[in-house]
């Protein structure tokens, strides 16, 4: 039986929407091109001008005060182990591509998260919107990215922040959301407008949340190094592409260890930044509920 007058032009519709895109926006594309590019250029630059073993140090500083000197060393170690296995400038053009695709992910997220958190209206819309997001194959992403933005490392990080942006609207509105409700009633009740509210209270009881989902973005950004690798970006994703094809383990092995490596040390420092958050929370928790008390026993007072 012939089946060909059920079937949805799904696929055609898509076809006829990125034509029209790429006619009628061709110069907003143009503009986020060389936006992206810039940024992933000036981001190539700060960490391949110095020696690596300024970048190490940098990186060793930062882990220090996320988790201390064991995720230091551990740092230093893994770094020197990338060098060791030449392949220091692709991990840091594959860094620049995580770091230029989380920023302007969690630009676009985190607000997002605001919003839904706000509004039912805006969290029913955008939740659907998530789960495709997450759940459509990465690859179908390149397709229409390659088109829009050409070969290169744009689309990488196009389809890298549609991919990655998810869990950072979710824990962002699952963070403010989880807020104390009686402390942002008491903010109210002193005549605080909502903008403070959000700024001072709700947003800072809702970073290890925050935090949780920008840690989540950073690592479906380094799962994405491979795929961008396909569009052409460069990098880690390059090697282990070409890895494939050649079926060279050596290779393979060497670029798919600097991406665990990278991977652990971004995992490891956004995780002790955000167990540091977590722990604030308490303490300041308790600090907002006894300054709404002071602040609500001095009109009594007065009376």
């Amino acid at each position: 039986m012939d089946m060909d007058w059920m079937r949805l032009p799904i696929g055609e519709w898509a076809e006829v929407v990125v034509d029209w895109m790429t006619t009628y926006l061709d110069g907003l594309f143009s503009v986020l091109r060389s936006i992206f590019d810039g940024m992933n250029e000036g981001l190539v630059w700060v960490f391949m001008t110095p020696p690596f073993w300024v970048i190490i140090l940098a990186i060793a500083v930062i882990s220090f005060f996320a988790k201390g000197w064991k995720l230091a060393v551990g740092t230093i170690i893994g770094l020197l182990v990338i060098v060791s296995v030449d392949q220091w400038e692709n991990a840091m053009n594959s860094l620049s591509l995580v770091l230029v695709a989380t920023i302007i992910a969690l630009v676009i997220a985190i607000p997002l998260g605001i919003l839904a958190s706000k509004s039912d209206i805006a969290s029913r819309i955008i939740r659907p919107v998530l789960d495709f997001m997450q759940t459509m194959p990465a690859f179908v992403y390149l397709i229409p990215a390659i088109v829009i933005f050409r070969v290169g490392v744009v689309p990488g990080i196009v389809a890298t922040i549609i991919f990655a942006m998810a869990p950072a609207v979710r824990l962002t509105e699952l963070g403010i959301r989880g807020v104390d409700k009686e402390v942002v009633e008491a903010g109210y009740a002193f005549g605080s407008k909502s903008g403070r509210i959000l700024r001072q209270i709700q947003l800072p009881l809702a970073m290890p949340s925050i935090m949780a989902g920008i840690n989540q973005v950073i690592m479906l950004a380094l799962s994405m190094v491979v795929i961008a690798g396909m569009a052409g970006a460069g990098g880690l994703g390059q090697d282990v592409y070409s890895a494939v094809q050649r079926i060279d383990i050596k290779l393979g092995a060497e670029s798919g260890l600097a991406v665990v490596i990278i991977a652990m040390i971004l995992d490891r420092i956004t995780g002790g930044f955000g167990n540091r958050k977590r722990k604030a929370t308490g303490p300041r928790k308790v600090a907002a509920a006894d300054s709404t008390e002071t602040t609500a026993s001095v009109p009594a007072k007065t009376a």
